[in-house]
């Protein structure tokens, strides 16, 4: 009798701790961290269409939106999510002059660009292409892909995004495992 209460016991404690380790990773998932595919060329060539990402959910809650930052952006009218790179910020002016980004008036660097910046040269092309000032309101960012000839962002069809809407930052690629990286 003893025997089969210990197995009795044995088999409980077992269960117990595969319900324990079964709420910790949807807890974890829902709270903390959360992994997001990329569909799409809009990235490139910062992230890849398939690559798999680690989103940081608790990221905002410790400090605010960081212009640059890569950002999983829910949209459930469509039941979308869509990867993008926050260009501006809550409160500043934000336009596009000869290919050149400007907030509040002063030329800002994009160094993520570089790679495509060369490409759209070559073909002669502008990368970004102009658009008229705009004021991004409190609790919004405006946002754009890497590769803005093909992607549809706060420009074209995503317009300014409101913060709740943002699920976390990208913190890095976990698969394909031959190309984990920082999405910095």
């Amino acid at each position: 009798m003893t025997t089969e209460k210990t197995k009795s016991d044995q088999l409980r404690s077992i269960f117990k701790t595969i319900i324990f380790a079964i709420a910790l990773v949807f807890m974890i998932r829902a709270f903390l961290f959360s992994p997001y595919i990329v569909e799409g060329a809009s990235m490139n060539p910062t992230l890849h269409n398939g690559e798999r990402l680690f989103v940081n959910k608790l990221s905002y809650s410790l400090h605010d939106i960081r212009r640059g930052d890569i950002v999983i952006i829910k949209d459930e009218a469509k039941n979308k999510h869509y990867v993008k790179r926050v260009i501006g910020l809550p409160g500043e002016k934000i336009e596009m002059k000869k290919d050149q980004l400007y907030i509040d008036d002063k030329k800002v660097s994009e160094p993520y660009l570089k790679t495509n910046r060369q490409i759209a040269n070559n073909m002669d092309m502008e990368l970004t292409g102009d658009f008229e000032p705009v004021q991004i309101p409190k609790n919004e960012v405006f946002v754009m892909g890497d590769n803005r000839l093909y992607s549809m962002d706060s420009r074209n069809g995503l317009g300014l995004i409101d913060e709740k809407r943002i699920v976390g930052k990208s913190e890095f690629v976990f698969y394909p495992i031959k190309k984990i990286r920082k999405t910095t």
